[in-house]
């Protein structure tokens, strides 16, 4: 995806056509929940255990991404302000990235 950003950038920036990628850890959507009781079941481990030792483990920010904060990057790049930001990716991952 990030090598797809960067060719759509540079092919689109032309037409004044930007591209960028967000990038996020979890985030606690449906979707997550649903994994974090299956993972619970098939680990025999409660879910607080789950969220601590799988899900979180290895991030820095021991705490799940919030979707507004995903929300803010993307209303910042579709501003007129970010005309000039095309083919970088933004990495929202409370610090897994970093290691």
């Amino acid at each position: 995806m990030v090598g797809l950003t960067k060719v759509l950038a540079l092919e689109g920036a032309a037409f004044n056509v930007t591209c960028n990628a967000i990038c996020p850890g979890y985030v606690k959507t449906p979707l997550v929940e649903g994994q974090i009781k299956d993972q619970a079941v098939a680990h025999h481990m409660s879910e607080e255990e789950v969220i601590e030792k799988v899900m979180l483990k290895k991030q820095a920010v021991k705490s799940f991404i919030p979707v507004e904060k995903l929300g803010e990057i993307a209303v910042f790049l579709s501003a007129e302000n970010a005309t000039a930001v095309s083919g970088s990716v933004f990495t929202l991952d409370g610090g897994w990235s970093a290691q």
